[in-house]
């Protein structure tokens, strides 16, 4: 399913979503709204290293950012693995990978928008980078 959140389009793959597409449509709506900070959605985590970065991501509060490096520790492992496994995120912005960024700024960001997504959702959390 795509959407379009802070002007920027993203895709949102339902399989890993336990909700209809107008749930998964109005918490993003009201997310973008400045309604809601979080969603209330069961996410399915893949088995393996794509799921423990997914959870992880998910521990990272709204408005907070860690590094490629901090998540890299937390799953024991490395921070480029983390950067590629953000890129294969299959739920954008309800997992949010774009809070995961560089020790020396923004880091990359592999959804549609690339950095200028990033930089949105971070802006409309009220997160510094």
């Amino acid at each position: 399913m795509r959407v379009t959140v802070c002007g920027h389009d993203f895709d949102v793959d339902l399989d890993y979503v336990d909700a209809s597409e107008a749930t998964v449509r109005e918490q993003l709506r009201a997310y973008e709204a400045g309604e809601r900070d979080r969603f209330d959605l069961d996410v399915s985590y893949p088995e393996g290293f794509l799921g423990e970065v997914m959870a992880a991501m998910c521990s990272i509060p709204p408005g907070e950012t860690r590094t490629y490096g901090e998540v890299a520790a937390s799953v024991d492992s490395a921070a480029v693995a983390v950067g590629s496994v953000c890129g294969k995120n299959p739920v954008p912005v309800v997992v949010p990978c774009h809070r995961v960024v560089a020790a020396d700024g923004l880091g990359g960001y592999s959804a549609l928008g690339g950095r200028d997504a990033k930089r949105a959702l971070l802006e409309r959390e009220g997160a510094t980078v």
